[in-house]
């Protein structure tokens, strides 16, 4: 820190981070030396402020049909800026020009869920997350792209059949079901038998 003239009796210190508790201590120097620290002040605790760090880390996807599932790393308490701290969810369809907002209370929240029956499986949405407190709205993310739940595959494998090729073992293939843009991947077959 800058050196303060001897005959000063008072400093402003700047550069603090806001809603963070500080305490002080003073040290005298001479041409000899530094001397002893002062014993530190009593903690102080800076005034609050708009929260400028926005959630990092946006992603989702997944979830059941009908379903958006958005994730953010949640913002440390250093840089919450003050009380009244949580997260503002925006999203809206690939190429729509009107945001949804959702806002979520808790400061330990790093997950929100929109439930709509009008959404198709595997659709595009834009999602950005921001912060606010007490003192007002900060920062949003940049924009992600995550694509809402998928649907459970809507038909059979087709082409089943079976070959022997031991006493204790039955060879099943079928035709893989293709991919469906509304339906999603295939992740896995279960094979039945009686």
């Amino acid at each position: 820190p800058e050196v303060i003239n001897g005959r000063t009796h008072k400093a402003t210190v700047v550069d603090l981070m806001p809603w963070v508790e500080y305490e002080f201590r003073v040290v005298a120097s001479n041409s000899v030396g530094i001397g002893e620290p002062s014993r530190p002040s009593a903690l102080l605790k800076t005034k609050a402020a708009v929260p400028v760090v926005a959630p990092t880390n946006i992603g989702g996807g997944g979830g059941s049909r009908s379903e958006l599932v958005i994730t953010w790393e949640p913002v440390s308490e250093e840089l919450q800026n003050g009380e009244g701290f949580g997260y503002i969810v925006m999203f809206r369809p690939l190429g729509s020009t009107t945001w949804t907002k959702a806002v979520v209370a808790s400061v330990e929240s790093s997950k929100y869920v929109y439930r709509n029956e009008s959404i198709t499986p595997l659709s595009p949405f834009e999602v950005k997350v921001g912060v606010y407190n007490n003192e007002g709205e900060g920062t949003l993310s940049s924009i992600s792209i995550i694509y809402s739940g998928e649907d459970e595959p809507q038909m059979a494998p087709v082409g089943a059949s079976a070959l022997s090729v031991s006493a204790a073992a039955v060879e099943v293939s079928w035709l893989p079901i293709p991919w469906n843009r509304h339906t999603g991947r295939v992740l896995g077959y279960e094979v039945r038998g009686w």
